[in-house]
Protein backbone atom coordinates (compact mmCIF):
# COMPACT_ATOMS: atom_id res chain seq x y z
CA UNK A 1 0.00 0.00 0.00
CA UNK A 2 1.38 3.38 -1.00
CA UNK A 3 1.41 6.07 1.69
CA UNK A 4 0.07 9.42 0.64
CA UNK A 5 2.05 12.47 1.71
CA UNK A 6 0.80 14.33 4.77
CA UNK A 7 1.50 17.89 5.83
CA UNK A 8 0.67 19.58 9.11
CA UNK A 9 1.26 22.84 10.93
CA UNK A 10 -0.65 25.23 13.20
CA UNK A 11 -3.23 22.56 14.08
CA UNK A 12 -4.07 21.91 10.41
CA UNK A 13 -3.38 18.51 8.88
CA UNK A 14 -3.86 17.26 5.33
CA UNK A 15 -3.32 13.93 3.62
CA UNK A 16 -2.62 14.89 0.02
CA UNK A 17 -4.43 12.94 -2.70
CA UNK A 18 -2.40 11.85 -5.71
CA UNK A 19 -1.58 14.82 -7.91
CA UNK A 20 -1.84 17.50 -5.21
CA UNK A 21 0.74 19.84 -3.76
CA UNK A 22 0.09 21.61 -0.50
CA UNK A 23 1.50 23.96 2.10
CA UNK A 24 0.45 25.49 5.40
CA UNK A 25 1.85 28.85 6.43
CA UNK A 26 1.22 32.01 8.37
CA UNK A 27 2.25 35.37 6.94
CA UNK A 28 4.14 37.83 9.10
CA UNK A 29 1.78 40.08 11.06
CA UNK A 30 2.07 43.77 10.33
CA UNK A 31 0.57 47.04 11.50
CA UNK A 32 -0.75 45.61 14.73
CA UNK A 33 -2.79 42.93 12.97
CA UNK A 34 -2.67 39.24 13.84
CA UNK A 35 -1.74 36.71 11.14
CA UNK A 36 -3.64 33.41 11.03
CA UNK A 37 -2.85 30.11 9.31
CA UNK A 38 -3.56 29.52 5.63
CA UNK A 39 -3.40 26.15 3.86
CA UNK A 40 -3.21 26.03 0.07
CA UNK A 41 -3.61 22.98 -2.14
CA UNK A 42 -3.48 22.64 -5.91
CA UNK A 43 -3.09 20.16 -8.73
CA UNK A 44 -0.53 22.52 -10.29
CA UNK A 45 2.86 23.49 -8.93
CA UNK A 46 2.48 26.05 -6.15
CA UNK A 47 4.53 29.21 -6.77
CA UNK A 48 6.43 30.62 -3.77
CA UNK A 49 4.19 32.07 -1.05
CA UNK A 50 5.68 35.51 -1.71
CA UNK A 51 4.31 35.37 -5.28
CA UNK A 52 0.69 34.51 -4.47
CA UNK A 53 -2.28 35.79 -2.55
CA UNK A 54 -3.86 33.81 0.25
CA UNK A 55 -6.92 33.12 -1.90
CA UNK A 56 -4.95 32.05 -4.95
CA UNK A 57 -4.02 35.16 -6.91
CA UNK A 58 -0.97 33.96 -8.86
CA UNK A 59 -2.15 30.32 -8.81
CA UNK A 60 -5.66 30.23 -10.27
CA UNK A 61 -4.33 31.74 -13.50
CA UNK A 62 -2.22 28.57 -13.91
CA UNK A 63 -5.13 26.12 -13.66
CA UNK A 64 -5.92 23.93 -16.64
CA UNK A 65 -9.43 22.56 -17.24
CA UNK A 66 -8.85 19.49 -15.01
CA UNK A 67 -7.03 21.37 -12.23
CA UNK A 68 -8.26 22.63 -8.87
CA UNK A 69 -7.11 25.04 -6.18
CA UNK A 70 -8.32 24.89 -2.57
CA UNK A 71 -7.55 27.17 0.35
CA UNK A 72 -8.37 26.73 4.03
CA UNK A 73 -8.20 30.20 5.58
CA UNK A 74 -8.50 30.91 9.30
CA UNK A 75 -10.13 34.09 10.59
CA UNK A 76 -9.63 35.73 13.97
CA UNK A 77 -11.51 34.82 17.16
CA UNK A 78 -13.75 37.89 16.75
CA UNK A 79 -15.50 35.91 13.98
CA UNK A 80 -16.60 33.15 16.36
CA UNK A 81 -20.31 33.18 17.08
CA UNK A 82 -21.19 35.31 14.06
CA UNK A 83 -23.85 34.11 11.64
CA UNK A 84 -21.30 33.72 8.81
CA UNK A 85 -19.45 31.07 10.83
CA UNK A 86 -22.56 29.39 12.30
CA UNK A 87 -21.93 26.09 10.52
CA UNK A 88 -20.42 23.74 13.10
CA UNK A 89 -17.85 21.36 11.70
CA UNK A 90 -15.68 21.23 8.65
CA UNK A 91 -17.36 20.14 5.42
CA UNK A 92 -16.09 16.84 4.03
CA UNK A 93 -17.67 17.42 0.63
CA UNK A 94 -18.90 20.35 -1.42
CA UNK A 95 -21.75 19.47 -3.79
CA UNK A 96 -21.21 20.28 -7.46
CA UNK A 97 -24.18 22.70 -7.55
CA UNK A 98 -22.30 25.00 -5.14
CA UNK A 99 -19.55 25.67 -7.72
CA UNK A 100 -20.56 28.72 -9.74
CA UNK A 101 -18.60 31.27 -11.82
CA UNK A 102 -19.87 34.22 -9.76
CA UNK A 103 -18.45 32.72 -6.56
CA UNK A 104 -14.90 33.37 -7.74
CA UNK A 105 -12.94 36.12 -6.02
CA UNK A 106 -11.67 37.09 -9.45
CA UNK A 107 -13.63 35.91 -12.46
CA UNK A 108 -11.62 33.92 -14.97
CA UNK A 109 -13.57 32.67 -17.99
CA UNK A 110 -14.28 28.93 -17.78
CA UNK A 111 -13.60 28.65 -14.04
CA UNK A 112 -16.07 28.27 -11.17
CA UNK A 113 -15.72 28.37 -7.43
CA UNK A 114 -17.32 27.70 -4.08
CA UNK A 115 -16.81 29.06 -0.58
CA UNK A 116 -17.98 27.55 2.71
CA UNK A 117 -17.63 29.27 6.09
CA UNK A 118 -17.60 27.17 9.28
CA UNK A 119 -16.27 26.76 12.80
CA UNK A 120 -14.25 23.68 13.76
CA UNK A 121 -12.29 22.97 16.93
CA UNK A 122 -13.30 26.42 18.20
CA UNK A 123 -11.68 28.13 15.19
CA UNK A 124 -13.40 30.08 12.35
CA UNK A 125 -12.46 29.08 8.79
CA UNK A 126 -13.47 29.26 5.18
CA UNK A 127 -12.78 26.75 2.46
CA UNK A 128 -12.49 28.41 -0.93
CA UNK A 129 -12.22 26.08 -3.92
CA UNK A 130 -11.70 26.84 -7.62
CA UNK A 131 -12.32 24.49 -10.53
CA UNK A 132 -10.05 25.19 -13.48
CA UNK A 133 -12.74 24.19 -15.96
CA UNK A 134 -16.49 24.31 -15.52
CA UNK A 135 -16.86 21.84 -18.40
CA UNK A 136 -14.86 19.34 -16.32
CA UNK A 137 -16.77 20.09 -13.10
CA UNK A 138 -17.44 16.45 -12.07
CA UNK A 139 -13.71 15.67 -12.28
CA UNK A 140 -12.75 18.83 -10.38
CA UNK A 141 -15.41 18.42 -7.69
CA UNK A 142 -14.23 14.83 -7.08
CA UNK A 143 -10.65 16.10 -6.64
CA UNK A 144 -11.75 18.83 -4.20
CA UNK A 145 -13.79 16.35 -2.17
CA UNK A 146 -10.92 13.82 -2.10
CA UNK A 147 -8.77 16.54 -0.55
CA UNK A 148 -11.45 17.55 1.97
CA UNK A 149 -11.77 13.99 3.31
CA UNK A 150 -8.11 14.12 4.38
CA UNK A 151 -8.17 17.67 5.77
CA UNK A 152 -8.60 18.29 9.49
CA UNK A 153 -8.16 20.98 12.10
CA UNK A 154 -7.61 20.79 15.83
CA UNK A 155 -7.60 23.34 18.63
CA UNK A 156 -3.81 23.00 18.73
CA UNK A 157 -2.30 25.93 16.90
CA UNK A 158 -5.27 28.21 17.37
CA UNK A 159 -4.14 31.77 17.86
CA UNK A 160 -5.74 33.72 20.69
Amino acid sequence: MTRRPQIQAFGISAVLPTGFEGRIYRRTASGGTQAYPVAQFATVALPPVSDVGDFGGGIVELLGPDDVFVVLFEYGPESLGTSLFARDGQPRTIPSYQFLPYRLRRGIPGQSGSQVFFTAAGRPFTIYAVLGGTAQAPVGVAKVNALLTGLSVSSVGAVA
